[in-house]
């Protein structure tokens, strides 16, 4: 680490390990994502592994919001706020928005949509690790400092899996255009596309009505909240 960051972070603080990179598939006008900061049981370019469990300890401690967001590890450019950090049985997930208010904030969100830029980056210390018989460090637990947004990942499997981005912002959708968002996007069926578009929400009702199975109609009635929401944002 540079040593004008040392008055910014401890000086037992590791170089930064570049880990991920984003896999953007759509970014939210608030400039929120998500995705994975760490893979577990991937030997990265710089030959370490990181185990499952690694980071349950820091996590906990810290929370997300004691986890910084940064630019290219630099801790003088903070860019955003990490809403969600936490293990599962895949990796590091993290889920954070960018601060519009931020010049550097606002560049990134352009480069992430325009897929300029799309990785994600750990920094961190190794608190326990041993190396085995290749060579390779293989690390127990860590103490996690930041994630960062950067340019060039170590370990190209793990990515930001969403940057999400309200529907049609600005246009109007032709009924194509809305049909095929309602599929692909808001998780309805062909059908329920085409009653929406036809006839809204009371051709979705209809539907409803017409199932005899209790778990699909529940199920139904999820996606008709789930569309209402979205579509609400996006007036």
């Amino acid at each position: 680490m540079a040593a004008a960051a040392t008055s910014l972070l401890p000086a037992s603080y590791a170089t930064p390990r570049i880990v991920t990179p984003l896999d953007l598939k759509s970014v939210d006008d608030d400039g929120s994502f998500e995705g994975y900061a760490s893979l577990f049981n991937r030997e990265d370019l710089g030959r370490d592994v990181i185990l499952p469990g690694a980071f349950r300890d820091s996590v906990q401690k810290r929370g997300a919001s004691g986890i910084k967001m940064l630019f290219q590890h630099n801790p003088a450019e903070p860019i955003g706020v990490w809403d969600e950090v936490r293990e599962d049985a895949r990796g590091l997930y993290a889920r954070g928005t960018l601060m519009s208010g931020v010049a550097r904030a606002r560049e990134v969100l352009a480069l992430m949509r325009a897929g300029a830029l799309d990785g994600l980056s750990i920094g961190f210390k190794a608190e326990k690790a041993r190396r085995d018989a290749k060579g390779v460090r293989r690390i127990e637990k860590i103490d996690l400092w930041e994630i960062s947004v950067v340019t060039f990942p170590m370990l190209p499997e793990a990515r930001v899996a969403n940057v999400k981005r309200r529907p049609f912002a600005g246009n109007i959708p032709t009924e194509r255009d809305l049909e095929r968002w309602l599929t692909r996007d808001a998780g309805l069926t062909r059908m329920e596309a085409r009653a929406v578009v036809r006839d809204g929400f009371k051709g979705l009702k209809a539907l409803r009505d017409m199932s005899v199975d209790e778990t699909m109609d529940a199920a139904l009635a999820a996606r008709i909240r789930a569309v209402a929401e979205t579509l609400a944002l996006s007036g």
